[in-house]
């Protein structure tokens, strides 16, 4: 309970505020509004394990301030920015109607929302495919990476890293793949939200590289910024998994309150399981659970691909991510008792 007291709470208060959004809504339907935002809630845990793996590898490298900045400022950018107003944003770019009257849809008309929005799923999942195959490939292309799970695709792939700009390639190649599957009219708005990915990635992870390095040197300059630019690395990933998870939460409800309660409450979750992660050692304990972790983002990349020519169901996705979670933490159990 010390790293889940307050995320329970949270939940606790969400399921109620669903209760009473149902009652408000329609007289009755309170509990039905409940369980819809207890399943969305289930669902986001389930799916976003590897996010929070990630995040802890991530956060290993910060410092203290940053870590608490993250874990404060950051779920509060998960839960309102990147849950409710994220969505928003993107329905209003797509549709070319001004958020205002975006949000007013999201409140008052569900249907009308959730129509623009699976109507922006071709550039919601072009951008976070191309994003977190990026971030898949940062992982196997790293130079410095001597561990390997599945070692018969693992080491080809570390040798690829010294192809220069191959990931970038690789990436860009299966985004002119789908292109082959997708209409004539669609194909504009998957390059350019695909090649925005790309460039997101690129950028983002260059410049921490880059200050990561300085600091290392003891530059003034890296050592004030390294932190920022992380934190902001952190939060475009967590951005590219909550995308999935806000069209998943159309299957089950259409209001947007509750699917923001759901995905929030899971949100905290996340992070409380982020602070188990890097607190207790954890990735250092169980060796091949970021590989399990990154694996599920590259099965995820493949996903958000897959789901702008159809659709597929969450729990599909939190399946094949939990498998890979659960494969990659039993081998590294194993490989414990080996070296004990």
């Amino acid at each position: 309970m010390k790293y889940f007291g307050f995320s329970t709470f949270v939940l606790i208060c969400g399921l109620a505020l669903a209760y009473w959004r149902g009652e408000s809504e329609h007289s009755g339907t309170g509990f039905a509004f409940l369980f819809s935002a207890l399943v969305i809630c289930a669902l986001e845990v389930s799916v976003s394990f590897d996010n929070a793996v990630v995040n802890a590898t991530k956060l290993k490298k910060m410092s203290h301030e940053w870590r608490r900045r993250f874990l404060t400022w950051g779920i509060a950018i998960a839960v309102f920015g990147m849950r409710f107003i994220f969505p928003i944003a993107i329905v209003s770019i797509f549709s070319q109607i001004g958020m205002g009257e975006v949000l007013k849809l999201a409140l008052h008309n569900p249907d009308e929302y959730a129509k623009h929005l699976h109507e922006a799923n071709v550039g919601i999942s072009s951008f976070g495919g191309t994003f977190l195959m990026m971030l898949f490939f940062e992982f196997f292309l790293d130079k410095n990476k001597n561990l390997h799970w599945i070692k018969h695709l693992e080491i080809p792939m570390k040798k690829a890293g010294d192809v220069k700009f191959f990931a970038v390639a690789a990436t860009f190649s299966c985004l002119v793949f789908l292109q082959i599957f997708l209409p004539a009219e669609k194909m504009l708005v998957s390059v350019v939200s695909g090649v925005a990915g790309i460039l997101t990635h690129s950028a983002i992870h260059g410049a921490s590289a880059f200050l990561e390095r300085k600091a290392e040197m003891k530059s003034a300059f890296a050592l004030k910024h390294a932190g920022l630019v992380a934190f902001i690395y952190l939060e475009l990933i967590d951005a590219s998994f909550s995308l999935d998870g806000v069209l998943g939460a159309f299957a089950l409800t259409k209001d947007v309150v509750v699917i923001a309660i759901g995905l929030g409450v899971g949100a905290f979750f996340v992070r409380s399981l982020t602070i188990v992660l890097v607190e207790k050692n954890t990735l250092d304990k169980l060796v091949y659970l970021a590989h399990g972790a990154y694996w599920a983002i590259g099965a995820l990349a493949v996903i958000m691909f897959g789901s702008t020519i159809k659709e597929v169901p969450e729990l599909i996705t939190g399946a094949i991510g939990m498998c890979l979670i659960i494969s990659s933490l039993i081998s590294s159990i194993l490989e414990r008792k080996k070296k004990a």
